[in-house]
Formats: C-alpha cells, structure tokens, sequence
C-alpha cells in the first residue's frame, strides 16, 4: 500500500495520520464489518460445551440426560431469537448488542460460580435457566451484526452470512486457544472467559455497528469481501495446524501464550483492508477536487411567457378504516402473500408453506449435527478415544464448521448468480452429506470418529448461511431481523427430540446394563448407535422436504432476483409513474395491504 507520492496515485502521511482520517475508518461501512467479525469470532461459547460439560456433570452430580436437557436448554437459548428480533426492529443495533452483553456476562457467570463452588448448588432448572439466559446473548450478538450487515450489503447477503457465520465456527478453537493461553489446562475456567470477553469486545465496537444507506458505490464492491475470506482462511489454517502440533508436542504455557498472540494478530488482519480501502475513498475525492470545473453556458430565457400548467385537482383524503376493519384486512391479506421475493409482512411469511418447509427441514438437520456435536466429548469416552483426541474432535468441528458456513455462503453466491443454482438445493446436499457423518458415529468404524467430526461441521457450519438467505430471499429483507429468529427456532426444538428424548434416554439406559443399575459412563459402540441410526433416518425425511422446497422456490431462482437492488442506488422522491410523493404511495399501499 502507498501512502505517499503527492495526489497522482498516493497520500502524504500528513493526510493518513491525522484524526480526521481516523474518524473516517471507524466511521466507514467496512470497519463496521471489521467490527462485526471480532464480534462474532467471540460469539460461538455454545460449539464448545462438550470442553466443559464433564466438569458439570462431575461437579454437579449429573447424569448425561439431565446433562442433554442443559445442552437444549443451551441451544434454545443460543437459537431463541424472537425477542432480540423484535427489539431490533423498534431500536438501533447498539440497543440489542448491550442487551446481549449484559445477558452474557450474568449467564456464564453464574454458570462458573456454581461449578467453581463459590455459591450453593443451584437446582437444575436454575441451571438450565442460566444456561439458557447466556447462551441467548448469542442471538442477540447474531440479529445486531448479521441483520446489519445484510442490509448494508443487500447484493452480497450470501458472502456476508457466510463470513459472518464462519468466524462464529471458528469462535470455538479461538476460545480453546485463548483459554489455554490465560488460564492453562483448566477447562472449569473455560466458563469464565467465555462470560467476559465477547461481552467485553461488543462494548468496546457497539456505537460502530449501525444501518449504513445503500446508495454508494461501496456497499456493490464486493473486494473486501475477498479479502477479508483470504484472511479468515489463513487464520483457519494456523488454528488447524496448531490444533495439530498440539496433539503430538506438549506445549508449555508461554507456547500457548505466543499462539494466541498470533491468532490475536491475524484477527485484526483485516483493519488492513479497512484502511485501504478509505485510502483509496480519500484519493479519489482529492481527484475530483482536483477536476476543473465545466464551463456553464447560460442562456437567456425566451421573453415569451410559458401558459401556466393546469391545476390539478388536490387528491382526496383517504378515509382511515376503523380498527374492526383492519383486523380483518390483516387475517385476509395473512393468506395472500405478496410475489415471492417482495417483502412478506411477519404473519405473511410464518404462514407460507415455504417458510413450514425450511422449518420442518432444519429441525432434521440441525437438530442431528446438534446432538452430534454436544455430545462428542461422551461418544469420543464411549469408543475409548483418549482425551486429548476428544479436545481435538471439538477443534476439528470448530474449524470445519467455519469451512462450511464460508463454503456455503460464498459458493452458493457465485452459483446463483452465474447458474441461477437455487440455494434450496444446496440445503438438500448438505442434508444428505451430514448422513454419512452420522453413520460412521452409529457403527463405530475404528479411527472415524475424526472424517465424522470433520463432516459433521461442515454439515451444520454450511446449513446456517444457507437457511438465513433463503428467508432473507423469499420474504425480503423488511422484517429479516424477526423471521431470520424464527428460523433459528427449529434447531433447538430438533436436539430436544433427538438429544434429549432419543440420545440420553438410550445412553442412560445402556449405562444402567453395564453398571448394574446405576447411571455411570457407557463404553461400547452400543451407547450411541440406536440414536444416531434414528438420527439419520430423521436426516433422510428432512432431505425429501427440502426437495419439496427446492420444486416451489425453483421458478422464483431461476431469475435475477437481486435486479430491484441494482434499479437505483439512491431514495427516489416521488412515484415515476403516478407523479406522487413516495410517502404518499407508501401509505396507499399500506391501506391497500391492511396491516404490516
């Protein structure tokens, strides 16, 4: 990057290091998404429950389904977005991520406390409430950078859910690294630091997370973007190498301390391409000062004076419907959607069979890669693994779990666009590869349980960027910060079936056999086998109902359904066809719908 060089292709220093330059970055769209990826690289506390699970069960005196239930009671909250939704939509973004700081921090901590023994044993349904309370800060952290970015970058939702949602993969090996780093080889204290620091780094970039208007040429440059996936690959690569040498080399507490100042390095990588980026806003407004200006030839006016336009008549007050009517406007246009793509209103879009589709499809899938996940660390004891390989089956899911949301979220953008590949089908293939990850975990095949930890991160890792742009696509983007809630919705309801109803009831059991009666640790394939041949079967309906999807939204993706974002990139004043105010149009329209 050149600085200097005068105004042919550089700045002076002078230029660069000044406040008012500084202000510009912080001030600036992509430092607002720099901000969101720190975020959201400290967000993902629930992919690494299988660290500290052991330490509740031990500590606690729990048996693995009552640990299931904290592991649903954990996911609904992580997954129970409405609220934060709903407060986004009335208030800025900084409001939700407050909001979510506050709930992070009294959570975990309360969460550390009781394993630390500092306070008196909670009841279950306490710690399940705790649980559930800190684990719900995610989906405030999600709906306050996610929903902000996708409407900052409406052409680019794909690359954005996809970066955004694959730092959040990778949250789980950076919290690894990082708790190794401050407070060694102490998984209890792993509770701690994820009650402090995502709390601490939304404090510290809250006021820059904001809606940006999408009428520049920024918001269509879809560079950064690149970058920044450059980035967020090379910092995956350096978390899946020393994950590795890590597993064959013991490493000391100040080696542990100089990886996580590397990672620490590479996450604000990205501030890099913030600046030049600015540099290159700030060359090209000098450029055009520096344009002379053109010459203006004013003539003078025909003497003749121009008739007067016929007044037109002054339209009409438009009677308010009394608030009877209006409910029943509301219930007859809840059944009549608007064309696919256009904005559905919240009633609109949750009645819509496609919407009952998309649910009834991630609760297959979500619901198994889930329980896969939160239970690794007892299926990994069960096969006999030993437990350093069980630290490495969490980081392995964490790092693939970032590849599959990046994969997803990018590709499927360059698809759509170049193929019109709908993105309902890309949720279909993801379905049925999490299948074969299921399978090796149900038998047992000796060594596979890490091409399964593999497998099953990607799987669930691809299925978020996927299911928020399909809702994003179908129902427009006015009420995304709710529905994309509702979505989330259907993970938690699909690991309580399958997690806590099916897997700890058949691992309890199982333990009861081999421990005459007592619920211990079950060791042999058998333990989980039973269960994942469930889940699999359950995988297998959940892909026939995304073909289903994939038959009605195929007309809908065979077009350009991002042309009405490319039509104008400025607020247009009035209506070009009727010659009336927009404010005008916008009300007619709201009468003519009945409610919103």
């Amino acid at each position: 990057m050149v600085f200097a060089g005068g105004m042919d292709g550089g700045l002076p220093m002078g230029q660069i290091l000044t406040p008012k330059f500084a202000v510009q970055v912080v001030r600036s769209r992509w430092f607002m998404v720099f901000a969101c990826l720190l975020i959201m690289s400290v967000s993902g506390a629930t992919y690494i429950f299988s660290i500290y699970s052991k330490d509740l069960k031990s500590s606690l005196g729990y048996n693995q389904q009552t640990l299931n239930t904290l592991s649903f009671f954990k996911d609904l909250g992580a997954n129970l977005g409405i609220l934060s939704g709903l407060i986004n939509e009335v208030s800025p973004p900084w409001v939700v991520l407050i909001i979510g700081s506050a709930m992070n921090l009294f959570g975990y901590l309360m969460i550390y406390l009781a394993i630390m023994g500092r306070i008196a044993a909670p009841k279950v349904w306490m710690m399940c409430l705790y649980i559930c309370i800190g684990a719900n800060s995610q989906s405030f952290t999600n709906t306050g950078t996610l929903v902000t970015c996708v409407k900052n970058f409406p052409e680019s939702r794909g690359n954005v859910i996809g970066l955004l949602k694959g730092f959040v993969g990778l949250s789980g090996v950076i919290f690894t690294q990082l708790y190794l780093a401050i407070y060694g080889n102490d998984s209890k204290s792993v509770v701690l630091l994820i009650a402090w620091l995502p709390a601490a780094v939304s404090i510290v970039f809250v006021h820059t997370i904001r809606i940006i208007p999408y009428n520049s040429p920024q918001a269509r440059n879809t560079k950064p973007f690149f970058c920044f996936l450059y980035i967020s690959i090379g910092l995956a690569m350096f978390l899946l190498i020393i994950t590795i040498v890590q597993k064959f080399v013991q490493f000391s507490h100040s080696a542990y301390a100089i990886s996580a100042f590397i990672l620490t390095l590479i996450l604000f990588l990205p501030l890099s391409v913030v600046i030049k980026e600015e540099v290159k806003n700030l060359i090209e407004a000098n450029k055009s000062f520096e344009t002379p200006p053109t010459t203006i030839t004013i003539e003078k006016p025909s003497t003749i004076p121009n008739p007067l336009p016929p007044q037109s008549p002054s339209p009409s007050p438009i009677p308010k419907p009394n608030s009877s009517s209006k409910v029943t406007s509301c219930i007859i246009t809840m059944f009549k959607p608007p064309a696919m793509g256009d904005d559905y209103s919240i009633l609109q879009a949750l009645v819509s069979i496609e919407m009952i589709l998309i649910l009834f499809a991630i609760i297959c899938g979500a619901g198994g890669t889930l329980t896969a996940i939160d239970n690794m660390a007892q299926i990994g004891q069960s096969l006999r693994y030993p437990a350093k390989s069980i630290n490495t089956f969490v980081s392995l899911i964490s790092i693939w779990n970032y590849a599959g949301r990046v994969t997803s979220g990018y590709v499927s953008e360059i698809v759509l666009a170049k193929y019109k590949f709908p993105r309902p089908l890309a949720l279909t293939l993801v379905l049925l590869l999490s299948c074969a990850g299921h399978l090796l975990i149900a038998f047992g095949v000796p060594q596979s349980l890490y091409l399964a930890s593999v497998i099953i991160g990607f799987t669930f890792g691809a299925l978020w960027p996927l299911l928020y742009a399909i809702i994003s696509e179908v129902f427009g983007l006015k009420y995304f910060s709710t529905l994309h809630s509702f979505g989330s919705v259907a993970s938690p309801i699909g690991l309580y079936i399958l997690n806590v109803r099916v897997t700890g009831h058949f691992y309890d059991v199982e333990a009861r056999k081999q421990n005459a009666g007592k619920d211990l640790t079950c060791i042999g394939v058998q333990c989980f086998k039973l269960s994942f041949i469930i889940i699999t079967a359950v995988t297998v309906i959940g892909v026939m109902v995304s073909l289903l999807l994939v038959w009605r939204t195929w007309k809908f993706y065979s077009t350009d359904i991002y042309a009405k974002f490319r039509e104008s990139s400025e607020a247009v004043e009035t209506n070009s066809s009727t010659g009336m105010p927009l404010e005008r149009v916008n009300m007619e329209k709201k009468e003519k719908n009945g409610c919103e």
